[in-house]
């Protein structure tokens, strides 16, 4: 697949949905789903930065797990009207205005 935008692939979840996956499932399922990928993702970070170790045949598949949530993300903004790129585009605007300077002023994020 080539590169595509947000909006192209929330259209593209849309479609694979209606072809493939006969409807979504109920807001609450998918957000439940979402918890669940999450966790998947942090059983694999703490397995690869943490602690813990892998377990015999678990593999370090960050980005699969990353692309599941997102997809999940995806569904969740599909169900309830959410475009995800106009709101990215006005969390960058917020978080520019309120943390203009925080962070560079933050100590503990000095080296």
């Amino acid at each position: 697949m080539k590169e595509i935008t947000i909006k192209q692939a929330q259209e593209a979840v849309d479609q694979w949905i209606k072809e493939y996956g006969v409807r979504y499932f109920s807001e609450l399922t998918n957000m439940a789903c979402l918890t669940e990928e999450v966790g998947e993702l942090a059983r694999i970070m703490a397995r690869k930065y943490g602690d813990q170790s892998f377990k015999e045949g678990e593999k370090d598949n960050i980005g699969e797990e990353i692309a599941d949530i997102f997809w999940v993300l995806m569904c969740i903004a599909n169900q309830t009207n959410i475009d995800i790129t106009e709101e990215l585009k006005k969390s960058f605007e917020k978080k520019t205005k309120r943390d203009y300077t925080r962070h560079k002023n933050n100590k503990k994020l000095q080296k």
